[in-house]
């Protein structure tokens, strides 16, 4: 199979310089502010964005490096396979996250709920639709037993020297 390569549209600025800093999901980072900078030459894909009150932002964990398969997730202190995490040491760095759109000014888009750091390189944005993005009968596995630590949990470490 070929390569595949993503090239950025944009950049992500927020208050997180490093990942010992950070939210470790948006519903942590709630009303807490950056930006997106969209480059340029794709300012004109914003047309109509301002609509949304919530977009999904694809990114690259351009601070990430290696990975394992078997992770301890920052809710829980056993292993769980990567895929049934959302740790950022992954097979292919790609994060996402849903953040609450406050403004758009050319090319820059305010937004909040942020749990990004600084620099993070942006490949996509979708807009958050429910009827699109909802399910029903949604089970979340082994975050059951920690469901209600979320809203203040920032990064712990775990994932600083991992390579």
């Amino acid at each position: 199979m070929e390569d595949i390569v993503f090239h950025p549209i944009g950049i992500i600025h927020s208050e997180y310089k490093q990942t010992k800093d950070t939210p470790i999901q948006p519903a942590s980072g709630m009303r807490i502010s950056g930006s997106v900078e969209i480059f340029p030459e794709y300012a004109e894909g914003l047309q109509d964005i301002e609509g949304f009150s919530h977009l999904i932002l694809i990114y690259h964990f351009n601070r990430s490096s290696g990975y394992k398969l078997k992770v301890k997730p920052f809710l829980d202190e056993n292993l769980h396979g990567v895929f049934s995490t959302r740790a950022p040491f992954r097979p292919n760095p790609i994060g996402l996250s849903v953040v609450k759109l406050i403004s758009r000014n050319k090319n820059i888009l305010e937004i909040e709920n942020i749990d990004i750091l600084d620099g993070t390189p942006l490949f996509d944005i979708k807009p958050f639709v429910p009827d699109f993005d909802a399910a029903e009968n949604v089970k979340i596995g082994w975050v059951t037993r920690s469901q209600n630590k979320i809203s203040n949990t920032f990064n712990d470490g775990r994932f600083e020297s991992e390579s």
